[in-house]
């Protein structure tokens, strides 16, 4: 299914995505920012929040980082403040690519096991398989970010991973 270079790869384009939907949001008002939207968090910044949420949740199962003390459906106000949420965004992308270098074949091979609040029971899984969720849940979301983006004027440049990321093209 997935290999460490993918995890690497991945980490890489979701740091990169970051940055330009990050900045293409600074370029609107906090009003405009929080204005709902129709998405499923409602407005670009709950979309970001939400994001960082589940990249939480899920590396603190992944590689030990706090859990989010926010519940899920409070998820979009998991951090009110933009220039915080930007930090923190910041930390955890360079903290995502240092856990994606460590990965290996046989951490990805492993299951984990797990109690989901979603589901309400323990669970186990293929680490592969959560890992590949991990970055899709992302991408899913960071896409919403990306139209409420578009749709308010702004521009995030590429979002095609070939163009992204640097090298993955020989």
């Amino acid at each position: 299914m997935i290999t460490p270079a993918y995890c690497r790869t991945m980490a890489a384009y979701n740091s990169e995505m970051n940055r330009r939907i990050y900045a293409a949001a600074s370029r609107l008002s906090d009003a405009e920012r929080r204005a709902p939207r129709g998405a499923f968090w409602s407005s670009i910044h709950g979309t970001l929040a939400h994001i960082l949420w589940g990249d939480s949740q899920w590396m603190s199962r992944f590689d030990g980082w706090p859990r989010p003390e926010t519940p899920i459906r409070q998820s979009a106000q998991m951090i009110e403040d933009f220039g915080e949420l930007c930090a923190v965004r910041t930390q955890r992308d360079a903290d995502i690519e240092r856990w994606a270098g460590r990965i290996d074949d046989a951490w990805l091979s492993s299951h984990l096991t797990w109690f989901s609040g979603a589901a309400n029971r323990e669970l186990r899984a293929p680490k592969r398989l959560l890992v590949t969720h991990f970055f899709n849940h992302q991408t899913h979301h960071r896409g919403q970010a990306h139209a409420m983006l578009t749709a308010a004027g702004e521009k995030t440049g590429d979002t095609d991973l070939f163009l992204v990321v640097p090298g993955i093209i020989e």
